[in-house]
């Protein structure tokens, strides 16, 4: 669309030249003609994009799966992104981390479990994880290495958690 508005323009522009070296008024109006129709286009486009679509099922499940927790409240650590993969190969969101659990989490060494070419790093429970192969790793290297907590599991949170209540 972007594409037609910029053809109209230069074709304004074009029509200005003659329209300023001849005294003929027809170029003039042929260009704000051509000026007046990348308007309308822009506009047009402008209109059509901003009309809500259709909700995407996906996103109505995952607000019904929400409600349905036990509790209503959700697991502790478990912000960001959805927690549940739209999808079986779907990444999962990234844990939205406390600040000072993420403090406690950089000192540790407690085993985390990575997937090649994926971005976060899990618990070994996770159930995002099943079935599929993974490495583990000590959660400081992980993070070095720029993997992300998931959002499933939370690990930042549950490693958090462990070692305050191990009080080492």
């Amino acid at each position: 669309m972007l594409f037609i508005v910029l053809l109209l323009v230069l074709a304004a522009l074009g029509l200005l030249v003659p329209a300023l070296t001849t005294s003929d008024t027809w170029w003039a109006w042929l260009s704000v003609g051509a000026s007046a129709a990348a308007a309308l286009v822009l506009c047009w486009d402008w209109w059509r994009r901003r009309r809500p679509g259709p909700v995407p099922a996906a996103a109505g499940a995952a607000a019904g799966r929400a409600d349905r927790e036990v509790g209503g409240a959700a697991p502790p650590g478990a912000g960001g992104e959805a927690a549940e993969p739209a999808g079986e190969d779907a990444e999962p969101g990234e844990e939205d981390t406390d600040a000072a659990d993420a403090l406690v989490v950089a000192d540790l060494t407690d085993e985390v479990r990575v997937l090649d070419e994926r971005p976060r790093y899990h618990l070994a429970a996770c159930t995002w994880l099943a079935g599929r192969a993974s490495l583990g790793l000590p959660v400081t290297e992980a993070r070095q290495l720029g993997f992300t907590p998931c959002a499933v599991c939370a690990p930042d949170s549950t490693l958090a958690a462990r070692k305050r209540s191990s009080g080492r």
